[in-house]
């Protein structure tokens, strides 16, 4: 079992959700997400596949009084790998002004849970990326940022760019102008 910083294994042994995957089967597996912002035990923290961000940061200690949790979508299905950013009101004020509308300071961790979407380097997650966030990357208007919002949710997230391919109205062009452009 892996241990966030400072946390004894047995306060994240315990199954945070209990709940269904997100195509809707029981168990199946872990997750490993890294939470890293305003949480009392930032740090990787181990959770059942289906486990939502709720889940990841309450794993993680819970939320510290400076977060912004309302800048995080909390019933989003994780995806193995992925990084968590509870943000604070400062980060999120900083991002608003950054590159391509990203959702995090320069300099600060990934944005996974931030409201744009964005990290450091102006990059979309396409994780966590409202549509007002998709709609300022090249060729997407409210539609096609609709339709990748779909396909996240449909399928659990993103595990990799490539998979934009899958989303249609995607096609070879259009990922070529989008694929340096986001991240997962």
């Amino acid at each position: 079992m892996l241990e966030t910083e400072g946390a004894p294994a047995a306060e994240q042994d315990a199954d945070p959700s209990g709940g269904p995957t997100a195509d809707g089967a029981a168990g199946g597996g872990e997750l490993l997400v890294h939470v890293v912002g305003e949480v009392s035990l930032p740090g990787v923290v181990e959770l059942p596949a289906g486990s939502r961000v709720a889940d990841a940061i309450e794993a993680a200690g819970g939320a510290s009084d400076a977060a912004v949790l309302s800048a995080v979508n909390l019933a989003r299905v994780l995806v193995d790998g992925e990084q968590l950013l509870v943000p604070n009101a400062e980060q999120i004020a900083a991002g608003a002004g950054a590159a391509g509308g990203a959702g995090a300071a320069a300099g600060a961790p990934s944005a996974v849970g931030s409201a744009a979407g964005g990290v450091a380097g102006g990059l979309v997650d396409l994780n966590a990326a409202d549509a007002a966030t998709l709609e300022t990357l090249p060729r997407v208007g409210p539609a096609l940022a609709q339709r990748i919002i779909d396909w996240r949710e449909a399928n659990g997230g993103f595990a990799s760019v490539e998979q934009l391919m899958e989303v249609s109205g995607i096609g070879a062009k259009t990922f070529e102008g989008l694929a340096g452009q986001v991240t997962v």
